[in-house]
């Protein structure tokens, strides 16, 4: 279900004070039950065992698979972050079995 993107690895978002932030794309993923797509954000240049704060949006790419930041939507249902945060979950536990 959730899969790591090789063709978007950063994406750059503006704050609402005009500041730039790199992000690295930690993995993008398609819910049947929403009918969406999303995308998980790491700030760029962070080690493996730091605690940080993962940013996820709703996440429309083009055909091709490209998009800006104006194609991330911020998550307003409840339910919709359940699953996300369920997703994650279940993707740092896998991950952590490889390490």
């Amino acid at each position: 279900m959730a899969k790591q993107n090789p063709e978007i690895d950063k994406i750059t978002l503006v704050d609402e004070n005009g500041d730039e932030t790199l992000y690295e794309v930690l993995f993008t993923f398609h819910s049947e039950e929403f009918d969406r797509s999303y995308i998980l954000l790491v700030p760029d240049g962070v080690e493996e065992d730091e605690q940080v704060d993962v940013q996820a949006y709703i996440f429309n790419p083009t055909e091709d698979g490209d998009a800006t930041e104006e194609d991330l939507l911020p998550i307003e249902d409840d339910a919709e972050w359940n699953m996300v945060e369920e997703v994650l979950n279940t993707f740092l536990d896998d991950d952590s079995n490889f390490n």
